[in-house]
C-alpha cells in the first residue's frame, strides 16, 4: 500500500482547514471513492454534507456538479437532452448534471419517482441513454445523494431499487462540542464556506485517486471470508424482524467496502473486522423492518449487529 495511505493523509490534512470535525463522515466518503461506490448522506440541514464534497472535488480536480431536487423535476433535466439548432436544422446534446465526475443531489428524496428512475441506469452502467442512443458517463462518476431525515412532508421514499445501488448510507451527526467551538473560532478568523480557494487548499489530483482504486481492487480476499460475508448477507433474508434482506449486490458491496477499508488501514488483506466495521452503512438502507419491529424501536443497525453477534467469525 502506497498510494491510499499517501492520498488518505493528503486529504485528511487539507479538509482540515475547510471542516471542523466530522471524521468518520469524511473517511466513509473516502471510502465510497476508493470503492467506486456512491454514498447517501442522511443527515440533518448544516453539518457540512454539502462541503464535505464540494471541498473532495477540488482536491482531486473533480468535475463537480449540484442538482437541487425538487418535486417537479424532470429526467431530461438531470441526464440532458437533445435540442434543435434552429440556424442548422440538426440536434445536438445539450449535457444535464450527471456528466460530471461527482453529483450531489441534494434533497434526493424530494425528486419524483420517475426522476429518481432517471438515476438509475447512471449509477449502475455510468451511461445514459438520450433518444434511444447510449451516451458513456465519467469513468470517475460518484453520485453523493443527501437526504433530511426528520423532514417527509413533500417527498418521496427511494425505491429499493436505488437504494441498492448506493455502496454506503451514511449518518451525519452533530460535531461534537470542541468541534463546534473550532467551526466558530474559523468563522471568527475570516472562514467563508462560499470562498474555498480562500483556504489555500493543495489539489492532489485525480491520477493519485486512480492508483488508490486499484490498489483497493488488489487487496486480498480469503476464502473463509467470502463464506463468512455470504452468511451474514443469507441470514438476512430470514431474519425475523426483517421483510425484506440485502441482495447479492449487497455482498459485492459489502467485500468492496471491507478492501477499501482494509487499504485506509494500510493492509493489502482484509479481516473478519473489516467486514464487521463496514456491515452497518453497506447494509442499513437495504434492509426492510417487519411493520412490528418497528413499533420497538428496533433500527436496521440494530437488527445488523445481532446478526453479525450470531454468526460464528472466521479464523
Amino acid at each position: 500500500m502506497e498510494a491510499v495511505p499517501q492520498l488518505l493523509e493528503h486529504l485528511r490534512r487539507e479538509m482540515d482547514k475547510v471542516i471542523a470535525g466530522q471524521d468518520e463522515f469524511r473517511d466513509q466518503c473516502f471510502m465510497a471513492l476508493l470503492g467506486r461506490g456512491h454514498a447517501l448522506l442522511e443527515g440533518v440541514p448544516g453539518v457540512a454534507k454539502t462541503l464535505v464534497v464540494k471541498t473532495l472535488s477540488r482536491l482531486l480536480r473533480l468535475k463537480f456538479q449540484r442538482i437541487q431536487c425538487t418535486s417537479d423535476l424532470m429526467p431530461a433535466d438531470i441526464i440532458g437532452t437533445n435540442v434543435l439548432n434552429m440556424a442548422s436544422g440538426t440536434f445536438s446534446l445539450h449535457e444535464g448534471p450527471v456528466f460530471a465526475d461527482l453529483l450531489l443531489a441534494d434533497e434526493v428524496n424530494r425528486m419524483p419517482p420517475r426522476t429518481q428512475a432517471g438515476l438509475l441506469e447512471c449509477m449502475e452502467e455510468l451511461q445514459v441513454t438520450i433518444d434511444g442512443q447510449r451516451r458513456e458517463l465519467s469513468p470517475a462518476f460518484t453520485v453523493f445523494a443527501t437526504q433530511n431525515p426528520v423532514e417527509f412532508e413533500g417527498t418521496y421514499p427511494l425505491p429499493e431499487a436505488q437504494l441498492d445501488r448506493f455502496l454506503l448510507k451514511i449518518k451525519v451527526g452533530y460535531p461534537e462540542i470542541d468541534d463546534e467551538i473550532k467551526l466558530l473560532e474559523m468563522t471568527q478568523g475570516g472562514f467563508d464556506a462560499r470562498e474555498l480557494d480562500s483556504r489555500g487548499l493543495e489539489p492532489i489530483g485525480t491520477e493519485m485517486l486512480t492508483r488508490a482504486q486499484a490498489e483497493v481492487r488488489g487487496v486480498e480476499v480469503e476464502q473463509a471470508l467470502f463464506a463468512y460475508i455470504v452468511q451474514i448477507i443469507r441470514r438476512t433474508r430470514d431474519w425475523p424482524a426483517l421483510s425484506l434482506g440485502a441482495s447479492p449486490r449487497a455482498a459485492i458491496s459489502l467485500m468492496t467496502a471491507a478492501k477499501a477499508a482494509a487499504a485506509m488501514d494500510a493492509r493489502d488483506y482484509i479481516i473478519p473486522d473489516d467486514i464487521k466495521a463496514v456491515a452497518p452503512p453497506v447494509l442499513r438502507h437495504r434492509l426492510v423492518l417487519q411493520p412490528e419491529a418497528s413499533l420497538e424501536g428496533i433500527t436496521t443497525d440494530m437488527a445488523v449487529t445481532e446478526i453479525l453477534n450470531s454468526i460464528e467469525v472466521p479464523r
